[in-house]
């Protein structure tokens, strides 16, 4: 179904939009299946320089990863999620028609410590060429709640400008909004249902928390682009051979 005109003006005003049941529970299930035996694989081949990349610190008594890169290339489960008609659809609502994926993610946010990812804005990694050319689809693998560490958005930052970010020296990954403007930023949280999909601006200031609770927090995140988008000034370097032509 598209996306109604209340829906619309949402994300157009806060900068983010939850849609739930996109997808069925039981393809969630198959989702973290698939993901289960790529990052069993991927494990045993990290060097150490991809460890301290990829491995969340925050889990003790266990080595879980924090993230894995492109599923949409590497996964063919993914390929297919990022093509399904029923997400592509929501997302040429948002951008207009002819889109691709530039760039993908999946966050697995372990029990016990799953660690948070601070205050930050996808366009300043990204550096797209239109600001406005770019959604994140943010698919919820499990139930994203407040307990297990979901979104927290600052609604409205959409509508201002990018900001530069920092990061702690042993971790250049964790690219950040400086903390003496995002702690001016009021935080709204957005639960996300397992199935359900949050679209957010690029723009958008956003975070997440850790995860102290029994439960997992695993999500996707596909960074689509309208294809006259390219990341022209990336912060961190993307593959653009990697790129995936969806409509």
């Amino acid at each position: 179904m598209p996306l109604d005109p209340v829906q619309r003006g949402t994300y157009a005003t806060l900068g983010h939009l939850t849609v739930r049941h996109v997808f069925t529970p039981q393809r969630m299930d198959a989702a973290i299946e698939d993901i289960a035996a790529w990052s069993g694989a991927a494990l045993t081949t990290l060097n150490d320089q991809e460890r301290a990349w990829y491995i969340d610190g925050g889990v003790a008594d266990q080595v879980v990863l924090r993230k894995l890169d492109n599923p949409h290339h590497h996964r063919p489960f993914f390929k297919a999620l990022a093509e399904d008609p029923a997400l592509v659809d929501l997302v040429e609502d948002v951008l207009g028609p002819g889109v691709s994926v530039y760039f993908s993610q999946i966050f697995f946010k372990a029990p016990h410590g799953g660690g948070p990812k601070p205050v930050h804005q996808d366009n300043f990694y990204f550096g797209p060429s239109d600001p406005e050319g770019v959604v994140t689809a943010w698919i919820a693998l499990d139930d994203a709640t407040l307990e297990n560490g979901c979104l927290y958005f600052g609604d409205g930052s959409n509508l201002g400008p990018i900001y530069a970010h920092e990061a702690p020296p042993d971790e250049p990954y964790n690219l950040q909004i400086p903390a003496d403007i995002a702690t001016r930023q009021p935080m709204t949280p957005a639960p996300v249902s397992k199935g359900g999909v949050s679209f957010h601006h690029g723009n958008i200031l956003h975070q997440s928390a850790d995860n102290p609770s029994e439960r997992w927090r695993r999500a996707c995140a596909l960074h689509y682009v309208r294809n006259n988008v390219s990341f022209a000034e990336p912060a961190l370097p993307y593959d653009d051979s990697l790129v995936l032509r969806v409509t």
